[in-house]
């Protein structure tokens, strides 16, 4: 049976100072019935690593580069991330499809040189607001996850993360109805490539807004295998309890 997992994504965020966080973290789910993964800015992972070693927190990256080395000035390559401590990196989240123009194509790349590297891809997904208000919604994820997700997925090495682009640190957040729609999609959509089995074995979570306030509502959905957390995991206080509402769901 698959475990659930709870990953937070602190963006670019984060000092020195910040990664007194995780120990605080580590010391209120000494043994969690869930997977735990933080993905702090480049520059922290190295130290995140360190700090964890020996406890039950995973440390990922936040992107990776399609090519393992090369002159790609500013960039970091899946085996660079696999060699700081990382087990795990964002590919295609929102803010880099849209600020840096990444394509369909290009995170299918990367999470195959994320697989390469022995790294676990979690490839985001998720609609903007006209496209939503539009009805476009499951055309806009089918495209997405069809042409984001390359050969050879498993539930080793995959993640799906859905991510509607409207509710990403603005404070709304879907009905519990429209994610249902689509995390149900998702899972229907793996199973007619995959088969049952291995669509089954692939996490889905839910990222968009996930708050201490609405995570056990969340969580209670179904196909909903736990939550890519935003700004909420740049704290233990606000992401312990959603960690605890996950264990309990």
């Amino acid at each position: 049976m698959k475990r659930k997992l709870a990953a937070g994504n602190w963006k670019m965020n984060g000092t020195n100072a910040t990664l007194g966080e995780l120990q605080t973290l580590t010391a209120a789910h000494p043994d969690p019935r869930i997977d735990i993964l933080i993905c702090p800015p480049a520059t922290l992972i190295v130290q995140a690593a360190a700090l964890t070693a020996d406890g039950p927190l995973m440390i990922g990256g936040q992107d990776c580069h399609t090519a393992p080395s090369g002159a790609h000035t500013g960039d970091i390559s899946a085996p660079m991330l696999a060699d700081a401590g990382a087990s795990a990196v964002l590919i295609g989240h929102s803010e880099r499809r849209e600020n840096h123009h990444e394509t369909n194509a290009l995170v299918a790349d990367k999470a195959t040189s994320a697989w390469s590297a022995g790294l676990t891809a979690v490839i985001c997904l998720g609609e903007t607001l006209a496209q939503r208000e539009a009805a476009q919604t499951l055309d806009v994820i089918a495209t997405q996850l069809d042409a984001s997700l390359p050969g050879g997925a498993t539930g080793a090495n995959t993640v799906i993360a859905y991510e509607p682009v409207w509710a990403i640190g603005t404070g709304l957040t879907p009905t519990t109805a429209q994610i249902a729609e689509v995390h149900d999609f998702l899972r229907a959509r793996l199973a007619d490539r995959l088969g049952e089995p291995g669509a089954n074995a692939i996490r889905l979570l839910y990222g968009g807004s996930v708050k201490p306030a609405n995570a056990a509502k969340i969580f209670a959905i179904s196909n909903v295998d736990g939550a890519l957390v935003g700004g909420a995991s740049l704290k233990s206080s606000d992401f312990s309890p959603i960690i605890s509402a996950l264990e309990q769901a």
